[in-house]
């Protein structure tokens, strides 16, 4: 009995994420992907119903570590935060952005794809459909610092939601600019002083 080419999956999802990242979505071919991965178009039904299946599939796990990370982020309530923390959670800390901008560089591929050759699937607002997620925790960070009275600013929900629109385009661009790691770690720090929260929603500083 004849072994199963466990080549395959591996060389179809690396033909997939090179069409995908050099075409986007809706111009990709299935049939130049099965060709540059070497296997018939047969092999590839076998393994997904269509197109879209494969895309999702090949940035499943970007999405899963997206979400993995806003789920850790978010598990503890706002309502459970110390004063002291619920300020400090509004730092902009260049060592924890630094943080954000490698766990998306480590997943540069996906997350490019996300942003810019999503068209056509159910990744097609990625873009705005991060932020709306980001706001939805952020919102109950801001809300319980000003109930407590840690912070002087009144703002909308879709205020905030305009800013972190803002904010999340300054992470975005320099992966869909395609900038090296070393000019990533400068942004890095331009953004960090750009976005000074404790100032915007009216923190006491020091």
């Amino acid at each position: 009995m004849a072994r199963p080419d466990t080549s395959i999956d591996p060389r179809i999802m690396d033909s997939a994420r090179e069409e995908f990242r050099t075409l986007g979505f809706e111009q990709a071919s299935l049939k130049s992907i099965c060709q540059r991965a070497g296997v018939t178009t047969g092999a590839l039904y076998k393994r997904y119903a269509g197109k879209e299946e494969l895309f999702r599939a090949v940035v499943a796990d970007t999405v899963a570590d997206l979400d993995a990370v806003y789920e850790e982020r978010t598990a503890v309530p706002a309502s459970a935060l110390s004063d002291e923390d619920l300020i400090r959670a509004w730092y902009m800390d260049e060592e924890y952005m630094l943080w954000w901008f490698r766990f998306l560089n480590e997943r540069r591929d996906g997350f490019v794809l996300l942003l810019t050759g999503a068209e056509g699937t159910a990744y097609a607002n990625f873009q705005h459909d991060w932020v709306e997620k980001m706001t939805e925790g952020t919102w109950t960070y801001y809300a319980e610092a000003r109930r407590r009275g840690l912070c002087t600013v009144d703002m909308t929900r879709e205020e905030l939601h305009v800013v972190l629109s803002a904010f999340w385009t300054t992470i975005y661009e320099p992966f869909i600019h395609d900038f090296t790691w070393p000019e990533i770690q400068r942004h890095c720090t331009l953004v960090c002083r750009l976005f000074d929260w404790y100032a915007a929603l009216g923190f006491p500083k020091g």
